[in-house]
């Protein structure tokens, strides 16, 4: 009897300075605090993606590991001046660039049960954000959970399990462990989308892609062109104008931009051709040109992933997807932040909540013939419209659709109809001058309402809320 009280003792005490050493030392050794007989989680990045999913599982109390490449959180949100690789001979994952902020305003920035500080811009730059994504994360104790420095190089699915292999950088040690669900929070914004263009290699300037655009100093007094008008080609266009000497603008894009761009600025069809000193366009017309930044989206990029994961991935598709999301051929792995045209931040937090969720046995997902057939019709509607699979990522007016029906599935709390009605507005105010929509400040009321007024201003209008 005294050996068995003096061994329950022992355990007792040999658990607690474990917990000890975790807390003072920040010695990877694990406790185990998730619930008996839970399945077992793993977290592809440490990104917004990764660090929400880390949140509800932990939450949840369910046992989850996250493995990032890096030594830092935040993904893309994080600023690095260098270009190409990092300092362990990897890609840069990030696409920020200095002077950057958020294109949406701060309400639909936000993350779930962390409000964004009353102080916080409308239209945050991207180290006030960055410092407040860094702030979510130690408020919620997350980087326990995160093995830094380890690059998943395989997923497989083998049997019930996957098969995750991952390599320590700086060690080189391999591990492979199995998993009962894998969230793969990489995003896509990484690789960039280069176009082919005839006889580029004859031109003499310089070509980069807007993944590797930091500042636009280095453009001063040179003639530049940007090429694509997403978000990202609009905003770099305006970034470099303030410095260069001409900005020649080519894109195809149908949007009516109503902004008045300073007369150097000069709008062009497509490319045709280059020759070594410039570019001819479709029309015929021709530019001389130094430097050329590739605004042109980015690939779907996801090496890591086996055949046998069961999804089709090319450069500008990753299907098919339940509720653009769920693997449906291994409804055991979701991939996150796929969304084209939403409230990105709102939209990955949601798809944080429902995968956690699913995980969590708090719904059942319909079957897969079912699946198939709903995702089968959205494509059917796309190809008959002549449009490229890739728009089956496309978000845009059915996004508060896609919440409503997120939440009917799964049983997760409804994101308010409010912050789609803000993206509206934004977009309008966007298309009315690219130079002034972030003067906007937006302030949610309810679930449905909320106001819109001009930074300069005291207080708020009161006819500026939608219905």
């Amino acid at each position: 009897m005294f050996k068995m009280i003096l061994l329950r003792c022992l355990i007792l005490f040999m658990s607690y300075l474990c917990l000890q050493l975790n807390i003072v030392y920040g010695y990877n050794i694990k406790v185990n605090q998730a619930r008996p007989n839970s399945p077992r989680v793993c977290i592809i990045g440490a990104g917004i993606a990764g660090l929400t999913s880390s949140k509800y599982l932990k939450d949840e109390g369910i046992n989850f590991t996250v493995l990032e490449s890096t030594r830092y959180i935040g993904g893309t949100w994080r600023y690095d001046p260098r270009v190409g690789k990092d300092e362990n001979g990897l890609p840069l994952h990030t696409s920020m660039y200095m002077h950057l902020r958020t294109n949406l305003p701060k309400p639909t920035m936000e993350l779930r049960g962390f409000p964004v500080p009353t102080e916080m811009q409308s239209f945050p730059s991207w180290n006030v954000y960055y410092e407040y994504i860094k702030a979510y994360a130690t408020h919620f104790d997350l980087h326990k959970h995160i093995k830094f420095l380890h690059y998943v190089t395989s997923v497989k699915r083998v049997g019930n399990v996957w098969k995750v292999k991952h390599r320590h950088i700086l060690k080189g040690e391999e591990f492979e462990e199995d998993y009962d669900f894998v969230i793969v929070g990489t995003g896509h914004f990484s690789k960039p989308n280069m176009p082919e263009i005839p006889h580029e290699k004859l031109f003499k300037g310089t070509i980069i892609h807007s993944h590797d655009y930091r500042v636009p100093d280095v453009f001063t007094n040179r003639h530049v062109l940007v090429v694509g008008a997403g978000p990202s080609g609009m905003d770099i266009a305006l970034d470099v104008a303030k410095y260069s000497k001409t900005l020649v603008h080519s894109h195809h894009s149908k949007v009516n931009f109503r902004t008045n761009f300073p007369d150097h600025y000069i709008r062009k069809p497509d490319i045709k051709e280059f020759n070594e000193t410039g570019v001819i366009f479709v029309d015929g017309t021709y530019e001389e040109i130094d430097d050329v930044i590739y605004c042109t989206g980015y690939e779907y990029d996801y090496p890591f992933l086996d055949k046998s994961c069961g999804l089709a991935i090319d450069k500008h598709s990753v299907i098919p997807l339940h509720k653009y999301m769920v693997n449906i051929n291994e409804p055991s792995m979701v991939v996150m932040g796929l969304v084209i045209r939403a409230c990105l931040v709102v939209a990955i937090d949601a798809q944080a909540r429902y995968a956690t969720a699913l995980i969590k046995g708090n719904f059942t997902l319909p079957s897969k013939e079912e699946m198939m057939s709903e995702w089968q019709k959205q494509a059917d509607i796309i190809r008959s419209k002549g449009r490229p699979i890739s728009d089956i990522h496309f978000l845009a007016e059915k996004e508060d659709q896609y919440y409503e029906e997120m939440s009917e599935e799964s049983g997760i709390d409804r994101v308010p109809p409010v912050m789609f009605k803000i993206r509206t507005m934004d977009t309008e105010a966007k298309l009315e001058n690219l130079y002034t929509y972030r003067n906007y400040v937006y302030e949610v009321l309810d679930r449905n309402t909320f106001t819109r007024r001009l930074e300069s201003e005291m207080k708020p209008a009161n006819n500026s809320a939608l219905p």
